[in-house]
């Protein structure tokens, strides 16, 4: 079967494009009426890839027979159209594309090879804190301490721009990606350049990867695409399919529609819950139904966005009208046209008449949705207002503590909010709750209430878009009012850029050891994320941040209980200032035009003018500086072979670690503050970096020297190996001494020891951090034992040659009688393959030993080929070199 029998030609308005037609594979027996949209779009992937070498047409034939379930993994080759970068994970996958630059020269070979092959986006959004808060300042000065910061990173990602194809960067204080993904980059149909000036251009459907997990927002809009390593996202960029097995698909039937008063923030968190409970990680969720017509794609993005914290791969909805109407909104007319035609034409728009196939289907009624939170430490964990009260610190005694900062003096007790940050894409790039934050405050305002001063604001909306609709409808002076003033166009508090709190504040909170809260508009809110010394943090939408921010506490009932007393002294409670919906519709209607799009993004690649004065060293290979504390040629190349030996059959090891449940990538690889006492706060401190220069890990992440030092770096990490102690300790053995998780790591290399990693459930939840892969890796852990694996965490350890196991069902350490001191023998490596069980064989100290049986998550054969070849940058480069 050839590909070219099901090309197509189509006229739209005039122009005539190209396309693959799956609806034509109906004549080859296909039924694709009965696929979900998600697997269509997969379908006409194959179909136009299809070319007899890496994709054939067997792998046409497994996914346009899409099962509901498969016993044993099914892997396809997928082609994303291009990839989508954040500064964090973008900055080390660039540094990796440099390094491999240098490799290839030194092996004699091209450096041009190493260049994106597909189209690639990087957002700087994530290096901004807040440092400066409530003032008309605050922007300015806080984009000024950015790139007094990380001009050695920008200055790096110009230099990128400049040498490599396909590459563009989107400069600091821009925006979110996601938000400026979905706002502007996405095409949703996407039209290739023509290879032949007499052939039309190709459509086909937008689709792509991301380094981060948050990708999936652009699923609210119809496009497939969801986060990957970094290291993953680098092999897809130099032209390698990106393998994957076919995934489940669970339905989720909308029906009904939201009650006043509760927001799609409100869903979002629901939706996060119950897909959370019905386990629904490494599936494709798809979204359907009359209630889904309901939900327009801001409204969707939200839900989207939030695919990692319940699981899934992606939480699809697949075009519609709500799409075409959202491309024409945001200056995408033509666009819009092209992705209407096209989409009716091959099957892929969603009219509500269709019955596709699930592997499982879940119901949901909007209207039964009530306000909510989550927290204190995961999105999953949603609390309903009502219930706030009696569910927050229920076992803290209260105490108040009067702390004098400055002028001011503020009283401090268990359960006060020092943190309430109207910040993240998930919520910032819906104007509806935007607006209803607005007129919340503006009523406020007007009935007089204040926020206490212990209480941090912060606003940094996702696009600058935002920002004008805003001023249009004079809504930002009553958000200013209350303290939230523009702080930045980036990620911020959402991933940990919250910065300081006052250090009386902070010394107040430490010197009692207060059970304080923040209350944010996010996505994520583990232990220690938002701030070091917040033990509870609390996802809300953009109506009840201003809200908590007001009563300045977290346990409170606002249904029942006032936010504060206005100028005549007399209760105001939630509902008196909660802004009427009607009122908010017609302030959209008239102030969200393709015009403020037209006008915010015409140049968006250009950059501020600090941007713009930044100079760019260099040609085809990058000019390393040896003295750079944030870019550092990293050692994955150091003893690289063109051939590859046959590796060890089995490893003695040791236990570095012994973890248990929901051990996220935030503990693993933290992106917050650098605490000095630290092995990577001593590396920079030794480097000359005072203290107030150390910045965040995440902007240090193109420096593998403090990124290993950093590795299970969160002070909150509960190693069991040296219970009840916190942080980034263990034991070294034989000898039972207690040191740093680094100071071990080295000490083992030079004895020459592999390492292990015992962990519980949902090893690797939350963001997809490269780095907790890399340096896992560069601590020299050869295998992780888990009971579980988040999808994107265990893919990255795969990637940088780090075997992942599974305990056997029902088994983990604790019952197999485990106390990490043992020594661990791992066989059978050499011919390890998808789902082999391995035998390991634990030798303790008293000359017993324990044997147990564990899964090798290896679920494809090219992740066995990456693992027999120390990784994906190893693997590629020796395909370029032969």
């Amino acid at each position: 079967m050839s590909n070219q029998e099901f090309l197509r030609e189509i006229s739209i308005h005039g122009t005539s494009y190209r396309f693959y037609n799956i609806q034509l594979l109906t004549d080859k027996g296909v039924n694709v009426a009965r696929l979900p949209f998600s697997i269509r779009v997969l379908v006409e992937n194959i179909l136009r890839n299809m070319n007899g070498g890496t994709v054939t047409e067997k792998d046409l034939e497994q996914i346009s027979g899409w099962k509901p379930w498969y016993i044993e993994p099914v892997e396809i080759p997928y082609h994303p159209g291009r990839v989508l970068m954040q500064d964090f994970t973008g900055v080390p996958a660039v540094v990796d594309l440099a390094a491999m630059r240098d490799a290839i020269k030194e092996q004699g070979g091209d450096p041009q090879k190493i260049n994106p092959l597909i189209p690639v986006d990087l957002v700087v959004d994530h290096s901004v804190q807040v440092d400066y808060y409530g003032t008309p300042q605050a922007l300015e000065q806080n984009v000024a301490k950015e790139y007094e910061r990380n001009s050695e990173r920008y200055a790096f990602l110009k230099w990128a721009q400049r040498n490599f194809d396909n590459f563009k960067a989107v400069p600091p204080n821009s925006g979110i990606c996601h938000q400026v993904n979905l706002e502007y980059l996405a095409q949703v149909v996407m039209a290739e350049p023509k290879h032949n000036p007499d052939d039309p251009p190709l459509l086909y459907p937008d689709t792509l990867v991301g380094t981060d997990s948050h990708t999936t927002m652009i699923n609210g809009a119809g496009v497939m695409g969801w986060g990957v390593g970094g290291i993953e996202a680098e092999a897809v960029m130099l032209g390698q399919p990106y393998f994957m097995s076919i995934p489940e698909v669970v339905g989720v039937r909308l029906t009904g529609k939201l009650r006043p008063g509760v927001t799609t923030t409100d869903l979002a968190l629901t939706i996060t819950q119950l897909l959370r409970e019905q386990k629904v990680v490494e599936k494709f969720v798809e979204f359907f139904g009359p209630g889904s017509k309901k939900l327009n794609v801001m409204d969707r993005a939200t839900i989207a966005n939030m695919s990692p914290e319940y699981g899934a791969t992606m939480g699809f909805f697949p075009v519609d009208e709500q799409t075409i109407q959202y491309l024409e909104m945001t200056n995408r007319a033509e666009q819009a046209r092209i992705t209407e035609a096209y989409s009716r034409e091959t099957g892929l728009f969603y009219t509500g008449e269709e019955t596709p196939e699930y592997s499982k289907v879940i119901h949901l009624d909007l209207s039964f949705v009530e306000p909510c939170l989550a927290g204190p430490s995961r999105p999953q964990d949603r609390i309903p207002l009502s219930g706030l009260k009696s569910t927050v610190f229920p076992e803290e005694e209260q105490k108040s503590i009067s702390v004098q900062v400055g002028e001011q003096e503020m009283t401090l007790s268990n359960g006060s909010i020092v943190i309430a940050a109207i910040t993240s894409c998930t919520n910032t790039s819906n104007p509806f709750v935007l607006i209803g934050a607005a007129l919340l405050a503006k009523k406020a305002v007007a009935r007089g209430l204040t926020v206490p001063p212990q209480v941090k604001t912060s606003f940094a909306p996702g696009s600058t878009v935002v920002a004008d609709y805003l001023r249009k409808a004079d809504l930002l002076s009553p958000l200013e009012k209350l303290g939230f003033h523009i702080a930045a166009f980036g990620c911020t508090t959402c991933i940990g850029n919250s910065g300081p709190l006052d250090p009386a504040l902070e010394q107040a909170i430490t010197d009692n050891a207060l059970s304080v809260a923040s209350v944010l508009s996010g996505n994520r809110n583990f232990e220690a994320r938002i701030h070091q010394k917040i033990k509870g943090n609390f996802l809300a939408s953009p109506m009840l941040v201003v809200a908590f921010a007001l009563c300045g506490r977290i346990d409170m009932d606002l249904e029942k209980e006032p936010l504060g007393q206005d100028t005549k002294g007399e209760p105001v409670f939630l509902r008196d200032i909660w802004p009427d919906e009607d009122k908010i519709q017609s302030l959209l209607n008239k102030h969200f035009s393709d015009e403020l799009f037209q006008h915010n993004y015409a140049t968006i690649f250009d950059g501020d003018t600090r941007w713009q004065a930044m100079p760019v060293a260099g040609e085809n290979t990058f000019p390393w500086d040896e003295s750079s504390n944030y870019i550092k040629k990293p050692p994955y190349f150091n003893e690289f072979q063109q051939e590859i030996s046959s590796g060890e059959d089995s490893i003695k090891a040791r236990a570095l670690l012994l973890l248990t449940d929901s051990v996220t990538t935030d503990h693993i690889s933290p992106a917050g503050a650098i605490p000095e006492a630290y092995p990577a706060g001593q590396y920079l401190l030794g480097q000359g970096v005072n203290k107030e220069e150390f910045n965040s890990y995440g902007s240090r992440r193109g420096n593998h020297e403090v990124m290993m030092r950093g590795t299970f770096g969160n002070i909150r990490i509960k190693n069991r190996l040296v219970a009840p102690k916190e942080g980034s300790f263990t034991r070294k053995f034989p000898e039972n001494e207690e040191m740093p998780v680094y100071e071990a790591a080295m000490k083992y290399q030079q004895e020459g020891t592999p390492l292990v990693v015992l962990a519980g459930k949902e090893y690797g939840t939350g963001s997809s951090r490269d780095w907790a892969a890399k340096g896992t890796q560069l601590l020299g852990v050869k295998a992780v034992i888990a009971e579980s694996y988040e999808r994107i965490h265990r893919s990255n350890l795969v990637g940088m040659g780090v075997l992942p196991l599974q305990f056997s069902d029902g088994e983990n350490w604790q019952s197999i009688g485990l106390d990490g001191s043992e020594l661990f023998v791992l066989t059978g490596l050499r011919e390890v393959k998808p789902g082999k069980s391995l035998l390991v064989r634990a030798e303790k100290a008293d000359s017993t030993a324990v044997e147990f049986t564990v899964l090798a998550k290896l679920n494809t054969n090219i992740e066995v080929t990456y693992y027999q070849q120390g990784g994906i940058l190893p693997y590629v480069l020796r395909k370029l070199l032969h």
